[in-house]
């Protein structure tokens, strides 16, 4: 029996092309009388139908998979020179967290808000930073509790609070519409 690995649409590695391609079509080959598909055939508009063995996913962001090293970057204020903001921590720089191995992508804040509370938002821009840390550091206490029989009642509530955390973290929320 025979199930489908891949989906319509899904991007897949074409082995004996070397190509990228598009699973236009699945094709299950059914047997009389077999509940299930004895062979399942991928039309990637290639000419001819492919195998499974014949085709590899594309690897994308799982939930399971953790977050690169972000890591906290100071950029240049543009609108304030650092004797216009010697109230900052960090005169003339604001923190911005960048979550790419290229320097861009992330998280930033406007330049109002930082000149509003620029303390809070260096707060919070190093506990961003080390969000993927901390994220692991709460899924090996859950492993660690759950490993230990005889773990006592503070462990067993302190695992029990990072669980909630990490599945918050890592469902997405249902769309209200």
């Amino acid at each position: 029996m025979a199930k489908a690995v891949f989906q319509k649409h899904q991007r897949v590695f074409v082995r004996p092309v070397g190509t990228w391609a598009m699973v236009e079509q699945v094709k299950p080959q059914w047997v009389k009388d077999v509940e299930e598909p004895v062979k399942v055939f991928y039309d990637c508009g290639l000419g001819r139908d492919f195998s499974a063995a014949e085709l590899a996913a594309e690897e994308t962001a799982d939930a399971d998979v953790q977050p690169g090293q972000w890591r906290l970057m100071r950029v240049k204020n543009k609108w304030q020179t650092a004797d216009e903001c010697i109230h900052h921590p960090h005169p003339g720089t604001y923190p911005v967290v960048v979550t790419d191995e290229r320097d861009w992508g992330g998280w930033r804040v406007p330049g109002a808000e930082y000149d509003r509370d620029p303390n809070r938002i260096e707060a919070q821009a190093r506990l961003v930073a080390n969000a993927p840390r901390l994220l692991a550091l709460a899924e090996a206490l859950v492993r660690l509790a759950g490993d230990d029989p005889g773990a006592g009642d503070e462990l067993l509530s302190l695992a029990r609070r990072a669980k909630d955390t990490v599945r918050a973290v890592k469902n997405t929320p249902q769309s209200d519409t």
